[in-house]
């Protein structure tokens, strides 16, 4: 038995949506397909953005805008007077007992005799120093913005925009990583939206504009059952799109449906503390791995903008170290950067290899850092744990 094509009755579904018509004369054909989504374009047209004095070379996209920091303008680093003391701090048998016991009492498969009956036999210091040069730069870079047009200020052209490297700006504090992000002032105008091309509204995705979809029920035929027509749709094969609400279309999700976008410049500055370490090589036999985890006392700080190597002090491969390292960090940085201010500390790292004997054996077991960290590998009394 054919089908009646229910279409033919006056009944009205939904709203009146261009992307679908009622099928031409034909046998169970319900409804004319979607119409292919369409959307603006996806990036803003070079013709969008104006031409500012300055900053020529601004992009959308943050790709490009870096600009080149200015001429310093901040005397020649002065050399230190030389220190004519180096205190070398060591540790008493006490501290370096106490840290064993608390290291062997960390661990649960280590007993706690070496530790308490154990006899000192021997303890060497090893002078190990770490020498650190920061560096705290400064970078500009900008790029073209925009955001829906809500009434804010239109000021492009009004006179010229300041320079990128005159708009001031400041860190929190020296040495600590951050970012501001600063709206050029005169550089705001007022442009037709890109994407919707100035319409408020994009095609739906979910129904590719035709405000409707094909019914998940019948599967777009109309009928269940044999000739029993499908109730979900009424007949129509199709229903309204819950997304755009048969509409076909939704608001713009750039403008968000006002039109018109400001278009600016956003000027991001960031400021970043470049380090680098250099630890003195020493022989006690503790890798220098284990030193990171650690600190040290402070036996040297000098801060300014440009620092001057250290000088007088006993171990020379530190001193040539602060030399390579305030070489490098200017060849590196102040190309790219605004260098803003330099610090260079060495700091005294307490090694000391101690000795001991237990059960008639000699062991050795390292205490280091301000922290009294142990490193004891080949502890003389473990047990193998088994967790079940």
């Amino acid at each position: 038995m054919e089908h009646q094509h229910i279409m033919r009755q006056p009944n009205n579904y939904g709203l009146a949506n261009p992307g679908y018509v009622p099928a031409a004369g034909g046998k169970d054909s319900m409804f004319a397909p979607p119409v292919p989504e369409s959307s603006g374009p996806s990036a803003p047209p070079a013709g969008m953005f104006d031409s500012m004095p300055g900053y020529e070379g601004t992009v959308a996209g943050g790709a490009g805008g870096f600009l080149p920091p200015p001429m310093p303008t901040h005397p020649v680093p002065q050399p230190q007077p030389e220190q004519p003391q180096w205190n070398i701090p060591s540790i008493s048998e006490d501290t370096a007992r106490e840290a064993f016991a608390l290291f062997a009492s960390s661990k649960c498969c280590y007993s706690s005799a070496p530790a308490k009956d154990g006899v000192i036999t021997n303890m060497e210091a090893f002078n190990t120093y770490r020498y650190r040069l920061e560096t705290f730069t400064e970078v500009r870079s900008t790029e073209w913005s925009h955001e829906p047009y809500n009434g804010q200020a239109v000021d492009a052209f009004i006179q010229s925009p300041p320079g990128p490297w005159d708009i001031p700006a400041k860190s929190n504090s020296y040495f600590m990583d951050s970012k501001q992000i600063i709206k050029v002032p005169y550089t705001s105008s007022m442009k037709t939206c890109h994407v919707c091309v100035g319409m408020g509204r994009k095609p739906c995705k979910q129904c590719a504009g035709a405000g409707n979809k094909v019914c998940w029920v019948c599967n777009g035929s109309g009928f269940r059952h044999g000739d029993d027509r499908c109730h979900h749709c009424s007949g129509r094969g199709r229903e309204n799109c819950n997304h755009c609400h048969g509409q076909g279309s939704v608001q713009c999700d750039t403008c968000h449906g006002k039109q018109q976008l400001l278009v600016y410049i956003n000027l991001t500055v960031k400021w970043t503390n470049n380090s680098d370490d250099y630890v003195v090589e020493q022989s006690s036999g503790l890798h220098l791995d284990n030193l990171s985890k650690v600190s040290g006392k402070e036996l040297f700080r000098d801060s300014q903008y440009m620092v001057y190597p250290v000088m007088g002090f006993p171990d020379q491969t530190v001193v040539q170290a602060a030399h390579r390292l305030i070489n490098e960090h200017q060849a590196k940085y102040s190309q790219t950067s605004r260098i803003l201010q330099q610090r260079q500390t060495i700091e005294l790292i307490p090694v000391t290899r101690v000795t001991y004997s237990w059960k008639g054996k000699s062991h050795i077991y390292f205490v280091y850092g301000n922290e009294f960290k142990v490193n004891a590998e080949n502890y003389p009394a473990t047990c193998c744990c088994t967790v079940m």
